[in-house]
């Protein structure tokens, strides 16, 4: 591999990669424009056994969507809907309280809840919501809303953001996913979100959440009418926030899905395009400690895969998962924990359980 690295004239990435140097945006699209994928996949390799050895971590996790009404109108979106269009839902807090307690008896680590922006609902059901499945799951890292949903959520109560995340700390909110992130460049949301927040507001909401200690992912949607440009100058946009908050503990990459969706493109990212994405972003967010292989939307044989190009986590259980099926994913709605297992030990690599926020679990 290290003549490849030569042919190619990787060598100083290389030295860069050995030496815990930081790459720089010209590099990285040197290295993503590699003919070979496989010197890629070694590079970020590298970074992720020095990071994290030959572990591979997952939850025992359960997902929520409480509601697919949304007034924002994203193109690419098969999971919103508008009020009375069918196939539109909505929980109450008793629905969901009965989701939890459906799977009471098992040992789940994270909740993880996500919506549509609900014209409606109200910052009193969102604060219920919170201090519910807290009481339910005492020892769960809750992990819910989206940057863009706590966004909506101050403005139909009148709020900042800021007073909106005290709230709903106060509540119970552990940490937030990293949803809505999309593409940061402001043209391409004008073409496929136009309704939704931009990327430096999403930056913002995420920088306040990070001030007041609520830990979140972020995350990245891929493979539509985004250059690979455009995916480097968003990784590095996360990184230099990372730089300034340390507020990040795992990065998810989103393959964007085609099937249901409004937002027709001509040709569908390959796996190989995928892997390469995850791949730069391990070796680009050198201060991101996790990247995650999100077999929902990977399938499970690329989320196999992407562990060894730069992924160290296998995601979780799940339960229920509307968003990435609604958009024509294939993957199962849930794995067993030794379905899990046996995925990662199939691949080489030791299955370390953890919680939400990344700790170890005892098991």
């Amino acid at each position: 591999m290290i003549k490849k690295i030569k042919d190619y004239k990787l060598e100083n990435v290389y030295k860069k990669i050995i030496n815990g140097e930081r790459i720089t945006v010209s590099e990285a699209k040197e290295i993503y424009n590699c003919p070979d994928p496989k010197v890629i996949g070694y590079l970020a390799h590298l970074v992720r056994k020095k990071l994290h050895s030959n572990i591979t971590t997952y939850v025992l996790n359960q997902h929520i969507n409480y509601t697919n009404i949304c007034v924002n109108r994203c193109k690419f979106c098969a999971f919103s809907r508008e009020k009375d269009q069918d196939g539109a839902f909505e929980l109450t807090i008793s629905q969901i309280k009965r989701k939890i307690e459906e799977n009471i008896n098992e040992p789940i680590r994270e909740i993880h809840i996500v919506g549509g922006c609900h014209p409606h609902f109200g910052l009193d059901y969102y604060v219920d919501m919170i201090k519910e499945l807290k009481r339910l799951r005492p020892n769960a890292t809750l992990k819910c809303f989206t940057a863009v949903e706590i966004h909506h959520i101050a403005k139909i109560s009148n709020l900042s953001v800021k007073d909106v995340l005290i709230k709903l700390k106060h509540a119970g909110l552990d940490m937030m996913p990293g949803g809505g992130a999309e593409i940061f460049d402001s043209e391409i949301r004008r073409k496929i979100c136009p309704e939704k927040i931009s990327g430096e507001k999403w930056l913002e909401i995420i920088e306040t959440a990070h001030s007041l200690g609520i830990k979140t992912n972020c995350t990245m949607l891929f493979g539509h009418i985004e250059s690979v440009e455009h995916r480097i100058h968003h990784l590095d946009k996360l990184r230099r926030l990372q730089d300034k908050t340390n507020g990040f503990i795992c990065f998810i990459p989103l393959p964007f899905l085609t099937k249901n969706s409004r937002l027709k493109i001509k040709n569908e990212i390959s796996g190989i395009e995928k892997l390469k994405t995850i791949a730069l972003a391990r070796i680009m967010l050198d201060n991101i400690p996790h990247i995650k292989s999100y077999w929902i939307m990977l399938g499970l044989k690329l989320a196999q895969a992407a562990l060894y190009f730069g992924a160290n986590d296998f995601d979780g259980t799940v339960v229920e998962e509307k968003i990435g099926h609604m958009a024509g994913a294939t993957s199962p709605n849930v794995l067993a924990r030794k379905e899990l297992e046996d995925m990662i030990t199939g691949c080489g690599f030791k299955p370390v359980q953890r919680d939400g926020l990344f700790r170890f679990v005892s098991q």
